[in-house]
């Protein structure tokens, strides 16, 4: 990964962080995005100190619930790197009640899909150069049993924590695989994952913090549920692969709603009108 440039979304804890650190040691040139200036800093520093050069890491603070704040990570970025060869959209909430984002939009839709969806597309011309390259989307298992409510995405007739977070890891899916679509013949590929039950910060504050706590004891270290994600970021037996959901390393069978080009299409289209691309 010597003298490839990587953007990690959420990389300042868990998963995502464990991302950044994987790529970094790999030679790669990692820019990590994050909430705050601390967090991120905290983060370099820790990754430094795994023995990685300081040159090799730099931030953005970017709040992903916030589209100016998207655009403005996209500009940032744009203004600073010429080409980008690994987008990883990691970043992701959980909230127990609806509430809604500066763009007064439902948040686990706003963060989860809206914002990749978002900072994909404004980056497009920047991975396009850096091909061949790759966007890597964190979805999860929790999306089987959902589907996309077209009538009413953001949930304001009837929330639920646990839905809305499944249909928003849906979304991710059906975005992964209508941009491969768009993006065949540009050397961009586009692929999203599953990594498994690990102990993360993604629930804490929600009503299931306590029961995430106390069986997290039994999960996956973030460092392993980060495997996949550096694997399709960096292997090269997935190069070419596109529009594929993996768990574990291997390609895995999604859900049947994963699979519906027509949902695809319409998810791509009011997502573009909910983020000012329309």
């Amino acid at each position: 990964m010597e003298g490839r440039v990587c953007l990690v979304t959420g990389s300042t804890s868990g998963i995502g962080k464990e991302i950044a650190a994987g790529l970094a040691g790999m030679g790669a040139t990692v820019v990590l995005a994050g909430r705050s200036r601390e967090k991120c800093e905290a983060a370099v520093q820790e990754i430094a100190a795994r023995g990685v050069p300081a040159s090799q890491l730099s931030y953005f603070v970017a709040d992903l619930s916030s589209q100016e704040s998207v655009r403005q990570l996209a500009k940032e970025f744009i203004d600073n790197y010429d080409r980008l060869h690994v987008l990883v959209n990691n970043a992701g909430v959980f909230v127990q009640k609806r509430e809604l984002t500066a763009d007064v939009i439902e948040r686990t839709f706003a963060v989860n899909h809206l914002a990749p969806f978002l900072l994909t597309n404004l980056l497009l011309d920047r991975l396009k150069a850096g091909a061949p390259s790759r966007i890597v989307t964190t979805s999860s298992i929790a999306h089987r049993g959902a589907k996309m409510d077209f009538a009413d995405l953001q949930m304001s007739k009837s929330y639920g924590s646990i839905r809305a977070y499944g249909q928003s890891k849906l979304a991710n899916i059906l975005f992964t695989r209508e941009l491969a679509s768009r993006l065949q013949g540009t050397g961009v590929t586009a692929n999203c994952f599953h990594p498994g039950a690990v102990r993360t910060n993604l629930v804490r504050g929600s009503g299931y913090g306590l029961v995430w706590g106390a069986a997290s004891v039994f999960f996956a270290s973030p460092e392993k549920g980060a495997d996949t994600a550096v694997y399709l970021a960096s292997s090269g037996e997935v190069e070419g692969v596109s529009g594929e959901y993996f768990v574990k390393r291997k390609q895995a069978r999604a859900s049947d709603p994963a699979y519906d080009s027509d949902a695809a299409e319409r998810l791509w289209e009011a997502s573009e009108k909910l983020t000012g691309l329309a």
